[in-house]
């Protein structure tokens, strides 16, 4: 049997019962005390018995009550009739799928339906978890996500240095005494490929034992202004100050990886790679002073426990792979990388490829097994870039994309070139999209499988604690029952991928997932597979008889019965706010799948990169550039529709320096167009000498106010769409992640 809402209760009164749940709106993942009385939430708070956030919260936890009632949210599926999304069955809406996809496929190939998918998935275990098996059942190449709008790039370099996706190394915070952050803004973002919850107190501790944080980026933010030190840099010019730094290592003869000299494969080839990238030639192209460079190199190096952290500014530019490489190149050279207090791998309890096979060895990673259609980009981690989305569309030939599928994933607003892909959109022949808006992508479905509400989701987190800052394993069961009708999310995608792989709209998801899973329990468990597969399937179904499974194989597992005192779910289901599994360990060299077994610290690609921003040492410095920012209560797009996080201030606002608004004849509060390589918008400008002169900042997912989106409140103050301005032909070319960063505009006073 399942595992039932009622096991969640940890506190109860005649009227009221307290429930944990894991919070599932930003990285920090914090654990949450919800109080229900008749079935409805009346209280949140940061629940003290979790392991891993110890009772923080921030203002997104709150809003998890606006979210589950939001009367904009979506609880029953949509089909289009007349050109119009009515309400329908469950029944109706597979049954108009089936009717339409599969004669699309045979006609035109399984390339022909394109899938996309958005980050919020990553916050559910049964969209995770069971998407894979829809894109499986597809079998199209077309395959996009958010990940090219955000860290793809951090992915890539990390996979070609240790030899997986997700083997990226984050900062030990709580026993580090100096912490360098570049393009990142924890404060407000709670980490970002950094799982850290309060990361306001643990900073705060960190200078409290004598410790010092020092800030690079081009605003003073949030995080800049509780540092010890802030240096601006141009947006976009990362890998030239970070050469430079390293560059500086070796000039200086401050090279001491101590015992990782080991495991260290290409020293020479990065000596000779960043020759050029002297603190002279480098300094007027990222703005900093040679002499700063020199300080910062040698700051790093001299540290007795600390690393460098950087994140999505040095992510989203088209250097976005070679930076994020070389951040983990200086952790490396001064002997910060797999350090106590410095840059270090969690050990996930669940789904860590980086634990499983031989340890130390492995198949490293394969990009381009092929390619984009039209563009030639090449394949990373099974994607391709999403800015690309729209011209697979609208370009004729064999293999043009003609129906999509989204799960979650709102590119028209969140990407650039939105405009364009809106009109590509309406050009399908299908569209099916799994959420639980009608936005500003979905309201060109012609059908929508409403998701759930996160209250009625059992949880775990999937992919965070393999970037975690302590090392931990927790279930948060659902706090409210399902919806009557209602079909779970991980139902939904295997209905899906059996309409696609021929079992038809009618076939059950139990049965379909009973058959995978026999697959999966018969590699695990081998010769006691049947009785496995018995044991776990009388308690669990689903996300969660898969997570039992993980935990069961995992490093701290019970192995099927084989060590009595190690996981499974209902140990952890069971333990208040999780289980600690302890601070993050050295894993060298257990934790490396590369072929050669060592670091390869100069992969060929990445050598190839720095050559080519070697070139642009000498380009000219643009005059007026953009970017974006996040902010706690606004995090994503969807969240603009929570009355908690909508209200106060206007916060889609243009920050310029003092200096820019008076060249540009622009007063507080007045309103400013901005125009960029292909659209522009107008917002109204606030003075800020945070910002670095000749940058401006305006946030990321704004605009709501598209015809067709059924966001209400989101509509009453739209903001602008900062991906209105961008490029969507500029990408890095490793990882095919869309520039964000550091994109030329200009300004003019609004009418």
């Amino acid at each position: 049997m399942a595992y039932e809402p009622e096991a969640a209760i940890i506190g109860a009164t005649m009227s009221e019962t307290t429930h944990y749940r894991i919070c599932p709106l930003c990285e920090a993942c914090c654990g949450l005390d919800i109080r229900v009385s008749d079935g409805r939430v009346v209280g949140i708070k940061g629940a003290a018995s979790d392991v891993f956030s110890r009772g923080y919260i921030c203002p997104k936890g709150y809003a998890l009550k606006d979210l589950h009632e939001d009367p904009d949210r979506l609880r029953t599926p949509l089909v289009r009739r007349d050109g119009v999304l009515v309400e329908a069955s469950w029944d109706e809406a597979f049954a108009e799928i089936e009717r339409r996809l599969l004669p699309l496929i045979e006609a035109h190939g399984r390339d022909a339906v394109a899938l996309s998918i958005g980050n919020p998935a990553a916050h559910k275990m049964g969209l995770l978890l069971y998407f894979p098996r829809l894109a499986k059942a597809i079998g199209t190449r077309n395959i996009f996500s958010a990940s090219t709008l955000d860290q793809m790039p951090k992915q890539l370099s990390a996979g070609l240095m240790f030899g997986h996706w997700l083997s990226i190394p984050l900062p030990d915070i709580d026993h580090a005494d100096f912490l360098m952050i570049l393009g990142a803004n924890p404060m407000a973002s709670n980490g970002s490929l950094w799982t850290v919850p309060d990361y306001r107190g643990r900073a705060k501790a960190l200078r409290a034992r004598g410790g010092r944080i020092v800030v690079i980026d081009p605003r003073r933010t949030e995080t800049a202004e509780a540092a010890d030190a802030h240096h601006f840099i141009r947006p976009g010019s990362d890998v030239f100050l970070l050469a430079a730094m390293v560059n500086t290592l070796f000039s200086e003869d401050l090279v001491r990886p101590g015992r990782l000299q080991a495991w260290l494969e290409g020293t020479d080839e990065v000596r000779a790679a960043v020759a050029p990238f002297t603190p002279e030639a480098a300094a007027p192209r990222c703005g900093i002073p040679a002499d700063t460079i020199r300080g910062l190199a040698r700051e790093l190096a001299a540290a007795r426990a600390g690393c460098l952290y950087g994140r999505i500014g040095t992510c989203t530019q088209s250097f976005g792979t070679a930076a994020s490489w070389l951040i983990d190149v200086l952790n490396a050279l001064t002997g910060h990388l797999d350090q106590t207090g410095g840059a270090m791998w969690p050990k996930a309890a669940a789904f860590a490829r980086n634990t499983e096979g031989k340890p130390g060895i492995g198949g490293g990673i394969t990009t381009g097994r092929h390619a984009s259609r039209v563009s030639g980009a090449p394949e990373v981690y099974g994607e391709l870039p999403i800015t690309l989305m729209a011209e697979e569309m609208e370009t004729p030939g064999r293999g043009q994309v003609r129906a999509l599928i989204s799960v979650a994933c709102n590119p028209v607003l969140s990407s650039p070139g939105g405009p364009r892909l809106a009109t590509a959109l309406d050009g399908l022949d299908f569209m099916v999209s799994v959420d639980i808006y009608v936005n500003e992508t979905t309201r060109h479905a012609d059908v929508i499988l409403p998701g759930a509400s996160p209250l009625e989701d059992g949880h775990y987190d999937v992919a965070f604690p393999q970037l975690s800052m302590r090392n931990h394993a927790r279930y948060s069961p659902p706090v409210l029952p399902r919806a009557k009708g209602a079909l779970p999310e991980w139902q939904i995608l295997q209905k899906l991928a059996g309409i696609a792989s021929g079992r038809g709209a009618q076939a059950d998801p139990l049965q379909l997932d009973d058959e995978r899973v026999s697959a999966d329990v018969q590699r695990l468990a081998g010769a006691r597979a049947e009785a496995v597969l018995a044991e776990v399937s009388r308690c669990w179904q689903g996300p969660e008889r898969l997570l039992d499974l993980s935990l069961r194989s995992g490093p701290y597992g019970d192995g099927f019965g084989t060590r009595p005192d190690g996981l499974n779910l209902g140990k952890v289901a069971a333990a208040p706010g999780g289980i600690d599994l302890g601070p993050l360990q050295p894993r060298l060299p257990e934790l490396l799948r590369t072929p050669s077994g060592r670091i390869e610290l100069a992969p060929a690609p990445l050598l190839a990169e720095l050559a080519r921003a070697a070139q642009g040492l000498g380009a000219p410095v643009p005059d007026m550039v953009v970017i974006g920012r996040r902010e706690v209560r606004t995090n994503n797009s969807w969240m603009h529709n929570l009355p908690t996080l909508a209200k106060g201030p206007e916060r889609c606002t243009l920050l310029l320096h003092p200096l820019d608004a008076a060249r540009h004849g622009v007063a507080n509060g007045q309103r400013i167009t901005i125009t960029g390589p292909q659209g522009s918008v107008v917002a109204p400008v606030v003075i800020d000498d945070a910002m670095m002169p000749g940058v401006a900042s305006l946030p990321h997912g704004w605009g709501h106010d598209l015809p067709g989106a059924r966001l209400n409140l989101a509509a009453e103050r739209p903001g602008a769409n900062l991906n209105v301005l961008l490029d969507d032909r500029l990408r890095d070319p490793l990882s095919g992640n869309a520039v964000l960063s550091g994109v030329p505009v200009t300004l003019s006073a609004a009418a």
